[in-house]
This record gives structure tokens, sequence and C-alpha cells, in this order.
């Protein structure tokens, strides 16, 4: 509730370190996210986060030992015109919710990398095609060219003293001043990568203007280069519930909505969207078959034979998605909510921990079982088969059936 007055948090004065709210669901909202839900009309919100596995490399981990591949992928956020209360079960099943939702997504994550990488391969096959048939300068004046081997709004090589651009691309009198910059202060390295080239600290960056902020460049002789560039980034991003009156200012100590927006802009204006480690390897894989095929092209020997070392690439899809499927089931059965699964015959086939607890029916027990026939009560069985009806055609219903405890089960046999 944005309207609500913030309750001080007050701690034992013998505890030595702050206490830790990470794990709060009920903390008091930043003031700055106060004022754009008022901005909005909005009062209360609800706030969930997407946990995703992280990249190790990236250094972007979360926690401590055993998490440190974990990541914050992103946030869902509700939004309400009045404030309202959300009980704590409901609360708990969104948290639960968003973990199975980072499960997926993680999986998506993955299917989306290993499709970039096919065609990656795909692409560098093609190009590895032209340098057999063609000149070197047939990456660049034939379809696919390198522009297609990465997402860039513009791609260059420069080879023997000449210029060949392709989509938005410094001049080039800029190129040949950058040239000179990379050799004086990256000459010992096989390329360089930035998303800022004002940061990287190319003296130029200012005359480029924002058609080209990100660069990355590969080193094929000592005089041949290939470069992809990428526009600023500032375009892309959209908010809402900044106020664009000019007397908005902050006060020097507090952060209102409109001055954050604007100072995120200036953070983002001259910078790209990042190359990607799956970019930067294809480039890299690139650069090595040009290395081969120039200089066959300069000894005026015959065409340079091309391998892509295919199997150097090779994806590992199946073991990933096995390891998230793993992970599904370790979520579910490790869950403290009671969760089970049937199949198209209503016979149990999953069965966690918690409904053992809760029904005393093992796992080993319940499998198999007719969860009409043999789990609830028989003036229940239309219920629950009308219930089971209903999923199979994808439609979500709400009953509340009563299961028999393994007790009852036992004591029925006996008899």
């Amino acid at each position: 509730d944005c309207n609500a007055s913030p309750v001080r948090v007050f701690q034992d004065e013998a505890l030595v370190q702050p206490v830790c709210l990470v794990g709060s669901t009920l903390r008091a909202p930043h003031g700055c996210h106060a004022q754009y839900m008022a901005n909005m009309g909005s009062i209360a919100s609800l706030v969930m986060a997407v946990i995703i596995n992280g990249n190790d490399e990236e250094g972007g981990g979360i926690g401590g030992t055993g998490r440190s591949s974990m990541k914050l992928w992103g946030l869902v956020v509700c939004h309400h015109t009045s404030a309202r209360c959300i009980p704590f079960p409901l609360r708990y099943a969104c948290e639960f919710l968003m973990q199975a939702f980072g499960l997926q997504l993680n999986m998506e994550l993955q299917l989306a990398v290993q499709s970039l990488e096919k065609r990656v391969l795909r692409t560098q096959t093609l190009l590895c095609d032209m340098l057999l048939r063609d000149s070197p300068t047939g990456i660049v004046t034939q379809s696919p060219s390198i522009m297609d081997l990465v997402k860039c709004d513009g791609a260059a090589l420069y080879y023997q003293g000449n210029y060949y651009p392709l989509g938005v691309t410094p001049t080039e009198s800029q190129i040949r001043d950058i040239i000179e910059w990379l050799l004086a202060f990256h000459g010992d390295s096989t390329g360089l990568s930035t998303d800022s080239l004002a940061d990287a600290g190319y003296p130029g960056a200012a005359s480029l203007g924002d058609a080209v902020c990100g660069m990355a460049v590969a080193y094929i002789t000592e005089k041949d280069f290939l470069f992809w560039f990428r526009s600023h980034t500032a375009k892309e991003i959209k908010w809402g519930g900044a106020k664009h009156h000019p007397e908005d200012k902050d006060d020097g100590q507090r952060m209102h909505p409109r001055s954050s927006f604007k100072a995120f802009l200036e953070v983002v204006k001259s910078r790209s969207m990042q190359w990607e480690n799956a970019e930067m390897d294809a480039i890299h894989s690139l650069q090595l078959i040009l290395r081969d095929s120039f200089k066959e092209a300069e000894n005026n020997d015959s065409k340079a034979v091309v391998h892509t070392h295919m199997a150097e690439l090779e994806l590992q899809g199946v073991d990933e998605l096995s390891s998230v499927a793993r992970e599904m089931v370790r979520l579910i059965e490790t869950a403290t909510a009671p969760i089970f699964a049937v199949d198209v015959k209503g016979r149990i086939n999953g069965w966690n921990a918690k409904v053992s607890e809760l029904t005393g029916l093992l796992v080993e027990e319940a499998m198999g079982k007719s969860l009409v026939h043999d789990i609830v009560y028989k003036e229940s069985q239309e219920t629950v088969d009308k219930l089971l009806s209903h999923a199979l055609k994808g439609i979500l219903s709400k009953f509340l059936v009563p299961c028999r405890f393994i007790g009852f089960i036992r004591q029925e046999k006996s008899n």
C-alpha cells in the first residue's frame, strides 16, 4: 500500500549485525517506487522475483556457497487500484509458482542459446563456402554476410587498405582512426569487444554519436580487421509512471521518479547491448578461419580448405534438458505444499513427501492407485472424475475433495 505509513524495525542492541530482511515479504517499499505507484494510479503492489541459473563467469551470482550460479532474471509486479491484503498461503503459492516458472524459463533460455548456436554454425558454413569459391571480400559483398553472423547494426571488413562497410558504420577516415587507436593501445591482443567505445577509452567516441556505441573487432592480420558495430539502446527502453513536470526535482536526499528516469537514460544512452559469450565465440571462430584463408590468398596458393571444427562446438542440449527436468522433479518432491499427479487414466504417477505426510500413504503405496476409486471417498468420486475430465481439456476447476487417510484404507481392507 503506497499510502500506508511505514513501520520502523527495531532490533536488539546486543546484535552485532543488522537484521537481514532479504527473506521478508512485507518490507516497506522504496519511496521512489511508492511515488511511481501513485503517479500511475495504482495503490497496492505485489512483487515476485524470477530466479534462474546464472553464468558463473559473469560474476553476477547471488547468495553464498552453492548458490553462486543463481541470478535475478526479472520481476513480476502485480498492481491494484486500492489497498489489498494478500494472505500468507496465497503469497506462498505465488512464490512456488515463480520457482516453477523460473525452471521453465531457464529451459526456454537454454533452448534459445542452442538455437542461436545452430544458426551461427550454419552461417559459418556458408561463409566458409564463400571463401573456398571467391576472394575474402565475398563475406561482405554476398549473402549471407558477416552481419548475419551476430546481431548488429553494422559490420565492416578492412582488407589490404580497402574499406568494405555494411549497415551503420563509421566513415573510412573514422575507421582508420579507430585502427590507429587499436594498434596503439590494444596491439598485443587478438581483438576487442565493448558496449561503450567511450568507456573503452577511444578519444573519438563522441564524434561517432549514438549510431556507433558498441564494437567488436577481430584482428585477421596486422593490417586486416573485421568489425561489428551496435547502436545505443536508450531508444529500446520504455517507462511508465513518470510525471513530466519541470518542477519535479530531487531535494538532494530523496530521489523522485522523474529525476531517476533521466539519470538512467544518461547512463544507457552511450551504451549498446552487451556482446554475448556465444557471439564472441562465433567471431573468434571466424577469425581463425579467415587467418588461414588470408594467408593462402596472399601467397597465391591454392584455395584454402576450411574446416569449422564442428566436433568442438557440439551442443549439449540433451544433458541440459535432462538437468532441468531433474531439478523440476526435485522441486516438486521437496515442496512444502502437497502435490500429486495422475496420468490420463487417473492413476497416481506423482506423490510428493508432503502428501505422504498428510495422508500417511507412502510413495510406493500410492503409485499406480486410482485417484477416483482408491484415494477419495465414494461420495466424492463423481466430483473427482469431473475434475479430471476438466483438467484433460485444459479447464481450471476448484473443488474441495476430502481424501481418505491410510489408516482408514487399511481398516476397510481388514474388514
